[in-house]
């Protein structure tokens, strides 16, 4: 009894060791694709993000993280993308990485085309070139395909403008997009911000002081160059709409920089009045074609809550603080003009 007993347990010590050998690969096995899967393989000291262009394949993706040394093991990252069949779902855009994101993380937030947005913040431009590559910094779109619908008179017609007035488009603010948006994806979104900022109340006081939508974001770029200080623009504003139903030409000095184009102008002389431009305010009676650089929004909202007065004329102080002495009458103006005009002698600004 006690040998058969000794025999029962040999042969079950022999088959647990030959278990036991069978598992020691599969066991390894399995560690290994665990870790393939969910060990940290995105090692990375702050937060990067990985842009993947428009039309990328996985190829694409991979030689984009191989480039930026994102990952530890690029075999892995292969072996988890095979089996996530992340080749039919390569989404283009900006997604953020996190340090010791594993490659079930990575591939799910990539295949998911669940980007990282961008914000796009622009202020304070002045032509459609600056626009254009401030833009383009932020988002795919290549500056010159954005200058190029800018320019586009075809193109800008099917939303209502021109290349001349195309500026009182865009409303200077803080947006938000995804990386992968193209030029007509720019604009077609601009558009939508426009049509949302002109809501009837705006749409309503434009028509008050009988100005188009385009003429008030014109009248607003002008002023916008004339001062920088918020409390004086509704007063301007006040002027020109008086000298504009006056008949009397706004004769602003803005519009002839934009028509030499030349902003570094301190002093605007006689040579420069004679500029044969429909932006020649001195020359030609009205409003220009089109806004001079990008209004801001305290500049549109200037003109459509102008001041109610009586100036018809404007003059820098001569203390050179930005602000301006405001007149009825020209005599009075031209009391005002030679102290500034003296001051610039002074101070040896000749143009």
């Amino acid at each position: 009894m006690e040998k058969s007993d000794t025999k029962k347990k040999r042969f079950w010590r022999i088959v647990l060791l030959i278990l036991v050998i069978f598992m020691i690969p599969v066991t390894i096995r399995v560690y290994q694709l665990y870790s393939m899967v969910f060990s940290p393989n995105v090692i990375i000291s702050e937060n990067t993000y990985l842009f993947i262009p428009t039309g990328s394949n996985l190829d694409s993706v991979r030689q984009i993280l191989l480039e930026n040394r994102l990952l530890t093991n690029i075999k892995s990252f292969n072996w988890v993308a095979e089996k996530k069949n992340y080749k039919n779902h390569v989404y283009p855009g900006r997604y953020k990485l996190a340090n010791r994101m594993n490659n079930n993380d990575l591939i799910n937030k990539l295949r998911s085309g669940n980007q990282d947005p961008v914000q796009l913040v622009f202020h304070n431009i002045r032509t459609k070139e600056q626009l254009s590559a401030r833009v383009s910094l932020h988002i795919e779109a290549d500056s010159v395909n954005i200058i190029d619908l800018l320019n586009n008179e075809q193109y800008l017609s099917r939303f209502g403008f021109t290349p001349q007035t195309v500026a009182s488009l865009f409303i200077p603010n803080t947006y938000e997009f995804n990386w992968n948006t193209d030029a007509a994806g720019f604009l077609k979104r601009m558009t939508g911000e426009y049509q949302r900022f002109w809501n009837e109340e705006r749409k309503r006081k434009a028509e008050q002081i009988g100005l188009t939508l385009i003429e008030v974001s014109t009248l607003a770029s002008i002023i916008d160059e004339e001062s920088f200080w918020e409390e004086e623009k509704s007063i301007i504003a006040g002027v020109y709409l008086n000298r504009l139903r006056r008949g009397i030409r706004l004769q602003a000095d803005p519009t002839i920089k934009f028509a030499i184009g030349d902003f570094t102008i301190q002093r605007v002389i006689k040579n420069h009045l004679e500029v044969d431009s429909p932006y020649n305010t001195y020359k030609y009676a009205g409003l220009p074609p089109g806004p001079i650089v990008i209004p801001s929004i305290s500049g549109i909202e200037a003109v459509l809550n102008a001041e109610k007065h009586n100036y018809l004329y404007f003059c820098a102080k001569e203390d050179m603080s930005g602000y301006h002495y405001f007149s009825k009458t020209l005599t009075q103006h031209n009391r005002y003009a030679r102290l500034y005009q003296q001051a610039l002698n002074r101070q040896k600004i000749w143009k």
